[in-house]
C-alpha cells in the first residue's frame, strides 16, 4: 500500500471521527448519567439490604448462638479426645 492510499485512509478515519464526535458524546454523557443514576439508587439498596441481614441475625440470636455454641463445644471435646500418636481411627 503506497503512502498516498494510507493518508487517504487515515483522513477519511478523521473525518469520520469529527463527523460522529457529537453522537460518541451524547452517549457518553447518556452512559454516565445512567451509572449515576444507577448508583444513586443501588446504593440505598444495598445499605437497606444489609441493614436487614443484621436485624435478622439479630432478631435470631436466640436460636443461633445456643446452636453455635453446641457445635464449638462438641468440635473442642472430639479435639481433645483424639489420640495423639498420629493413628487415624
Amino acid at each position: 500500500m503506497n503512502a498516498f492510499l494510507k493518508f487517504l485512509l487515515v483522513l477519511l478515519c478523521v473525518v469520520l471521527a469529527v463527523k460522529f464526535l457529537p453522537e460518541m458524546f451524547a452517549f457518553g454523557c447518556t452512559l454516565a448519567a445512567l451509572l449515576l443514576g444507577l448508583a444513586a439508587v443501588g446504593l440505598p439498596f444495598v445499605a437497606a439490604a444489609c441493614f436487614a441481614l443484621v436485624a435478622v441475625s439479630v432478631l435470631l440470636a436466640p436460636l443461633w448462638v445456643p446452636v453455635l455454641l453446641i457445635v464449638g463445644f462438641v468440635a473442642l471435646v472430639r479435639r481433645l479426645s483424639r489420640r495423639s500418636d498420629g493413628r487415624v481411627a
